[in-house]
């Protein structure tokens, strides 16, 4: 039985690259792999440990908040989060060049966007998280028992779902472009439906379900990196 691997030459017909650009457009291939790479790994690191130390509803009592370790662990992950975001846009304008003059504008609008508005979001809960955990920092009993930790607690809580149902429509506007294109195998693409409607649909509901978008993204990085690697096998 072959393995599904992506579509070797990946530029769309009207898009075909001159001889003397095939190399820069082989180092495009493998800066997308890498960016996604970046935002994968450091995006799942700081999801863990925040999932790690802090209860997934904003109801919880907070007594995290009281131990000084798991303040520092989930300071350390937010501040890994403005370097995941960094990379992720990068990611999104070389998947965007890659793609070039083949993309749908319907679908490049809505991918350009939710992937826009998902870092947005991200930046604005980490933002948000990091304020109050400072605040925490003096007096975290007294910060505990105020109005202000359950406040901000679901702030926090309903930016991240916000970012994540956009992170499920950037999937699936992704998924939709890399078939019409023809840039990566349709597998993938119906894998990335899956995961798009799950992050649309189950987020909020589910502890962990956030960890499909790294996943999915360092999967989709992995084999933008093989085909990179095929066709400089075969440009020599």
């Amino acid at each position: 039985m072959s393995v599904p691997h992506p579509v070797e030459d990946s530029a769309p017909p009207d898009a075909q690259l001159a001889p003397g650009s095939v190399r820069p457009a082989l180092r495009t291939q493998r800066a997308a792999a890498f960016a996604g790479i970046v935002f994968s790994v450091l995006c799942a690191i700081a999801m863990v440990c925040i999932r790690l130390v802090v209860p997934p509803f904003p109801q919880d009592s907070g007594q995290w908040i009281l131990d000084s370790s798991r303040r520092d662990l989930v300071l350390l992950a937010l501040n890994l989060v403005p370097f995941a975001g960094i990379a992720f846009l990068w990611f999104i304008g070389v998947i965007r060049d890659r793609v070039g003059t083949a993309e749908d504008r319907l679908f490049a609008t809505v991918f350009l966007g939710s992937g826009l508005m998902f870092t947005a979001m991200l930046f604005a809960a980490v933002a948000v998280a990091a304020g109050l955990i400072d605040q925490a920092g003096s007096d975290p009993a007294a910060l505990l028992h105020s109005g202000t930790w359950g406040t901000e607690r679901h702030i926090v809580a309903e930016l991240m779902s916000l970012a994540l149902r956009m992170a499920g429509v950037f999937t699936i506007a992704t998924s939709t472009i890399l078939m019409r294109t023809r840039t990566m195998a349709k597998w993938f693409a119906l894998v990335g439906y899956g995961v798009g409607v799950i992050l649309l649909l189950v987020v909020g509901i589910l502890p962990w379900v956030e960890l499909l978008f790294p996943a999915w993204v360092f999967v989709l990085s992995l084999l933008i990196l093989y085909a990179h690697f095929r066709r400089t096998r075969v440009v020599g």
